[in-house]
């Protein structure tokens, strides 16, 4: 079973990108974020003729995060718990029957956090993050497969960072944001892409500016995250970095994750 996180920046603007990649990628979950659409605006049909099921949580014009899925949905919750005030539409997640149990899937998109001066961004970014670990920890009891997929806005390491001292003073290089990763990690998390990689130059985003692209100028702040029984189904991770290239692209590109997992 192949599970993908793909910040698409924009699933209208992008719908043939998406089509076109559904059918040369055949993913069986596709986790997007930064939709940057209502429910109701989504371009449902399109994604649904190629036998996807799709779960959206929307919001006008920024944010947003949708599932879409071969396999049918046994449930469906919106919404980080933890902040009823919290408007921002950056959490679904997806139940799922395989043949070796409940697979939950999450497509999240962690807040950017910046300027890291902002009293209210930065904050926030940092709660979130612990709502999220605080979420996993009671996840993590039903010792299911669980996968959390998506745009962490997280640069974990030095080595994830073409030019690491450029992003000193960035909400996703500070000390307080890779912490916090580490310990939503540490509750027992498998992250997929670097259990197959330790090489330098593994990036997922690259700016629209300064040619960051062609130069090969990236980040890397799209993870998967597996719990022990996800971990024990791995298969293989990738990314594909390919779609960059493609003419209106995301400055994200897809990143997936195989289990040895099949439909019930």
């Amino acid at each position: 079973m192949k599970i993908v996180t793909w910040n698409i920046n924009g699933v209208r603007a992008r719908i043939d990108n998406l089509v076109h990649w559904l059918g040369e990628s055949q993913p069986d979950i596709v986790c997007l974020q930064e939709i940057k659409t209502v429910d109701e605006q989504f371009p449902r049909a399109e994604v649904e003729a190629l036998g996807y099921h799709v779960e959206t949580h929307g919001q006008k014009g920024f944010n947003g995060v949708a599932i879409l899925s071969k396999l049918r949905f046994d449930e469906v919750n919106r919404g980080l718990p933890g902040d009823d005030a919290d408007e921002q539409s950056r959490f679904i997640e997806g139940v799922f029957s395989t043949d070796k149990g409940v697979l939950r899937v999450v497509s999240l998109y962690l807040p950017n956090g910046n300027p890291i001066s902002d009293p209210v961004k930065f904050p926030y970014k940092l709660s979130w993050m612990a709502r999220l670990e605080r979420w996993a920890t009671e996840r993590l009891v039903l010792e299911e497969a669980l996968v959390l997929a998506g745009d962490y806005n997280v640069i974990p390491e030095p080595v994830d960072a073409r030019t690491p001292e450029a992003w000193l003073g960035d909400a996703l290089f500070q000390p307080q944001t890779r912490q916090s990763f580490r310990r939503l990690k540490n509750l027992g998390f498998t992250e997929a892409v670097r259990s197959v990689t330790d090489a330098s130059e593994t990036y997922t985003f690259w700016d629209y500016q300064a040619g960051a692209w062609q130069k090969n100028n990236g980040i890397r702040i799209d993870h998967l995250l597996l719990s022990p029984e996800a971990a024990n189904r791995f298969a293989s991770a990738s990314i594909e970095k390919h779609v960059r290239a493609w003419e209106k692209p995301s400055d994200h590109v897809p990143v997936a994750v195989e289990l040895t997992l099949a439909a019930a």
